[in-house]
C-alpha cells in the first residue's frame, strides 16, 4: 500500500515537473525569441530581406550579451552573422548569410541554439541603384537542451536539508521525454528601399518568422508549437552636414498574443573621411524596449572595423528586483570589399547602406 501511495505522489510531482517545463516552453513559444539590444547589427534576426543592405561586399558581426546578474544565474547570448553580396547584373545581386545564436538560461542551464543559412534577392526597381525590392529567406535546425543535474527535487531533502548527492528516483527518458530536441525553422521577409533627396535613405518593411510552426516541447506527447512571429521593421539615414548624420530604427513586433515595440535613434560623426566607403566615425544614441528597458549606447568605427556598446537600463516591474541593471551588451563588425570580385561589384556596392 505504501509503495502504491508513494508510486503515486512520485508520478504526481513529476507531472506537476513535466507541466511546468510544458508551461515555460508554451511562454518560451509565444513571445521568448533571441532578442539583442543592438538589433539593428544583426539584421537577419530582424529580417531576411535585410541581408545585404550594407556598405561594402561582405559584413561580419558578433555578439556577447550578458544579463541579469543583479536577480539571478546571469543569462548569456552569443551571436554571429554573417553577409555576402554578388551581382546578378549592373544592379540587381543576391546576398547570402548565416546566423549563428546560442542562449543559456537560469539554474537549469535551459539553452537554445541555432544555425540558419540566408538567402536574398535584390531587385531594382527604377534598373537604377536608388531603390530596391528585397526579398529574403531563412532556415536552419535548432537544438534546446536543459542540464537536468542543475535541478533539485523533493527527494533530495533530507531532514529539511538539500544536497545533490542525495540520489532521485526522478528520470526524464520515460514517456518519449528527453533533456535535448532538434528541430527546424524557417522565416521570409520582404523590404523595400530607396533613397530620397540631399543623400536621405531609408527603408520599410515586414517579416514572417517561424511559419512552419515546429514542435518545441521536450515531451513527445506535448504537442506545443512555436508561435508565428510577424514583425515590421522601419529605418532611416538623414544627413545633418557633410560629417554628420542622423540614424532611426524601428521594429513592431506580435507573437503568440505578446507585442513588443523597440527602436531608437544615434547620431554619428565622421572623425575622417577617406573615401565613400570607409573612416573613422564616433555614434552615440539611445534605443528602447517599450516597457521594458532604455539601451544608452556607443559605437566606434575605424576604416573597417566597428566596436558597439549598450546597457540595457531595467525598467520593467522586474525593477524592484533588478534596482535597473539590466544586461551588457558588445558588437564587433568587420566590413569589407572583396578585392577578388569583378568590376561589377561596383555597381551594387552601396545600395541604400547606412
Amino acid at each position: 500500500m505504501k509503495i502504491a501511495i508513494f508510486t503515486g505522489i512520485q508520478a504526481i510531482v513529476k507531472g506537476i515537473f513535466l507541466g511546468l517545463l510544458a508551461t515555460c516552453y508554451s511562454l518560451l513559444a509565444g513571445a521568448q525569441d533571441i532578442n539583442f539590444s543592438q538589433f539593428y547589427e544583426l539584421p537577419l534576426l530582424r529580417n531576411p530581406a535585410l541581408a545585404g543592405l550594407f556598405t561594402g561586399d561582405i559584413k561580419a558581426t558578433a555578439v556577447f550579451r550578458n544579463q541579469w546578474n543583479s536577480v539571478t544565474v546571469p543569462y548569456k547570448t552569443q551571436g554571429l552573422g554573417l553577409e555576402v553580396k554578388f551581382p546578378i547584373n549592373e544592379v540587381d545581386y543576391i546576398a547570402l548569410g548565416a546566423q549563428i545564436t546560442s542562449d543559456k538560461a537560469g539554474d537549469s542551464r535551459l539553452g537554445k541554439s541555432s544555425a540558419m543559412a540566408a538567402f536574398t534577392f535584390h531587385k531594382s526597381v527604377n534598373g537604377d541603384k536608388d531603390s530596391y525590392l528585397s526579398l529574403g529567406f531563412l532556415g536552419g535546425p535548432v537544438w534546446q537542451s536543459f542540464d537536468e543535474s542543475k535541478l533539485r527535487f523533493d527527494d533530495q531533502f533530507v531532514n529539511g536539508a538539500y544536497s545533490p548527492t542525495n540520489p532521485t528516483r526522478q528520470t526524464f527518458t520515460n514517456n518519449g521525454f528527453g533533456t535535448g530536441i532538434t528541430y527546424y525553422d524557417a522565416s521570409v521577409g520582404l523590404v523595400y528601399s530607396s533613397v530620397f533627396a540631399n543623400d536621405i535613405k531609408y527603408y520599410v518593411g515586414a517579416s514572417y518568422f517561424h511559419f512552419t510552426q515546429p514542435k518545441v516541447a521536450f515531451s513527445a506527447i506535448n504537442d506545443i508549437r512555436l508561435n508565428t512571429k510577424l514583425m515590421f521593421n522601419a529605418g532611416i539615414s538623414i544627413p545633418s552636414s557633410d560629417f554628420d548624420r542622423i540614424v532611426l530604427y524601428t521594429d513592431v513586433f506580435t507573437q503568440g498574443g505578446a507585442r513588443q515595440v523597440q527602436g531608437g535613434l544615434l547620431y554619428k560623426h565622421d572623425l575622417l573621411q577617406e573615401d565613400i566607403d570607409y573612416g573613422i566615425s564616433l555614434s552615440g544614441g539611445v534605443f528602447t524596449r517599450w516597457s521594458d528597458a532604455v539601451m544608452p549606447m556607443l559605437k566606434l568605427d575605424y576604416y573597417k572595423l566597428g566596436i558597439g556598446v549598450t546597457y540595457d537600463i531595467n525598467v520593467s516591474k522586474l525593477n524592484n528586483a533588478s534596482h535597473g541593471r539590466g544586461g551588457f551588451e558588445v558588437t564587433a563588425t568587420y566590413k569589407s570589399a572583396l578585392n577578388i570580385r569583378n568590376s561589377s561589384a561596383n555597381a551594387v556596392r552601396c545600395p541604400v547602406a547606412f
